[in-house]
């Protein structure tokens, strides 16, 4: 079996597209989605040009789905080559930190903190049949301490704990021979993105396709086109 990815929040927009690009090069995808309604159908008009591609629902907050897809991983797969964490939520109007909702920060924190953080360490164990093991997680320049701002706190502050996630994850799995990357995809017209944004689908997920498939590739860093960008 060649290169098997498993990507989160496939059901549209940039998750979507990595899978498409993915597949076009020959890889076995696993799409997820919260919605099976809305996940499933996608992934079976996938499979009438691609046999490759797979679906299995998940909701990357609930501990019981995290443990199904493990085991749909064993049982299908085996192992695993590359984790793309790209599940991710804003939910919020554009709020500061002093009048943000508290339940928006908790949601928010447990779709774009806790569960990739459950989905890595619940793949840790299928990557140790890989030659060449990542995981890559989807931020945002929002979650940039360097370029820090004001509005949309709960997404900046869940993106830059995810930032902080990738490094403690880099030096945790390095031994393990697991690479760990986060990158921003950047202003991209999907429907959390807006129709006036700079950037089309594909190349939203141009660099998350790079990172998992270059030749060579360093650890615990934050990547924007193709490119390292400060934390």
């Amino acid at each position: 079996m060649d290169k098997i990815a498993l990507i989160t929040g496939t059901g549209r927009g940039i998750g979507l597209e990595i899978g498409k690009q993915l597949l076009e090069i020959g890889w076995n995808v696993v799409f997820t989605a919260r919605n099976m309604h809305a996940g499933r159908p996608l992934v079976n008009d996938l499979r009438e040009k691609w046999k490759t591609a797979w679906f299995h629902q998940l909701d990357v907050t609930d501990e019981q789905g995290i443990s199904d897809i493990a085991e749909y991983i064993e049982d299908t797969c085996g192992r695993l080559d590359v984790l793309i964490n790209n599940a991710g939520i804003q939910i919020e109007e554009n709020h500061t930190a002093m009048e943000m909702d508290m339940d928006d920060l908790h949601k928010t924190m447990a779709t774009n903190l806790y569960g990739p953080l459950m989905l890595t360490r619940a793949m840790v164990p299928y990557f140790k049949d890989s030659k060449d093991a990542r995981v890559i997680n989807i931020s945002s320049r929002a979650g940039q301490l360097s370029g820090m701002g004001s509005g949309q706190a709960a997404y900046r502050i869940s993106k830059t704990a995810l930032n902080a996630l990738t490094i403690i994850l880099s030096k945790e799995l390095e031994g393990d021979g697991i690479k760990v990357n986060t990158m921003c995809p950047g202003w991209v017209r999907t429907d959390m993105g807006g129709p006036n944004a700079d950037k089309s689908i594909e190349e939203g997920a141009d660099t998350a396709v790079w990172l998992a498939t270059a030749d060579k590739i360093e650890t615990g860093k934050f990547y924007a086109d193709r490119k390292v960008i400060p934390w």
